[in-house]
């Protein structure tokens, strides 16, 4: 069985709070994007994982499909499978390309050998896994609140936009980006401010790391700087970065930028 995990975007990023388990309690919004790796399940005599397309740091008896294995496996009689990823999705990007892997496996197990496990169940899975590993089993918009694993449905819908996301040659790891933020109290909800009017959204509509990290590197905040200058209703980082994506009414033309970034056109 094979299944095409896709990316998320973070619309807006507040850090709230640090919470007593070393966690961070944070608002944002998660939004499916049309970048996909491909998960391929087969029955085997013994559990193995192997990947193709762009390196996976680690080793592979730690990625996290491997982990919802044995997971699941701890609570419903599973045989051994070999499971084949073939990782086209950024890694390092603020996306959630190895979350989005997880959430997809769950649901591919439970379709592959008839768990009958709910949307909710799949998520508690999900919980365990990572912190946004939840969102990819319903893979639809919500607004996200304390660790990023508790989700409110929205209604919105940008199909009518055209989303180029553009990966520049750098990396910023998730303790980078923790370590320079200051959790505060937000005045006014990201829950109410996605429901005003997307060219309302620039200057109201923040992503709480993108302050330092600009700052550590210029050369992202440059991205962001350019999809403005050629258009952008919005733009921001999306997530922990260092991915940057720009909302459009009509694709652009960033030629200019393709020399030196990876870019995505209409995800």
């Amino acid at each position: 069985m094979i299944v095409f995990p896709n990316a998320k975007i973070n619309i807006g990023l507040n850090i709230v709070a640090r919470r007593p388990d070393g966690y961070h309690d944070l608002e944002t919004v998660f939004y499916p994007v049309k970048i996909n790796d491909v998960l391929e399940v087969t029955e085997a005599d013994k559990l193995s994982f192997e990947s193709s397309g762009l390196d996976i740091p680690g080793a592979g008896v730690d990625n996290l499909c491997i982990k919802a294995y044995h997971l699941l496996k701890k609570d419903h009689h599973l045989p051994p499978v070999k499971i084949h990823l073939h990782k086209n999705i950024p890694i390092g990007a603020g996306l959630g390309g190895g979350s989005a892997d997880a959430g997809f496996f769950v649901r591919l197990m439970n379709d592959k050998f008839e768990l009958r496990l709910s949307a909710d169940r799949m998520e508690d899975y999900a919980r365990r896994l990572g912190a946004d590993c939840a969102f990819f089993i319903r893979n639809q918009p919500v607004f996200a609140f304390e660790k990023g694993d508790e989700f409110e449905p929205i209604n919105l819908d940008l199909s009518a936009y055209k989303i180029v996301l553009v990966m520049p040659d750098e990396h910023v790891s998730t303790a980078e980006a923790y370590r320079g933020v200051k959790p505060t109290p937000v005045r006014d909800s990201l829950y109410d401010l996605i429901k005003t009017p997307l060219t309302a959204w620039r200057g109201r509509i923040k992503n709480d790391f993108e302050s330092h990290i600009f700052r550590d590197h210029p050369v992202i905040r440059g991205v962001k700087a350019e999809l403005y200058e050629h258009g952008a209703i919005y733009a921001s980082m999306s997530g922990s970065g260092a991915s940057v994506f720009g909302i459009f009414e009509n694709v652009p033309n960033l030629s200019a930028m393709e020399e030196f970034n990876q870019v995505f056109y209409n995800v």
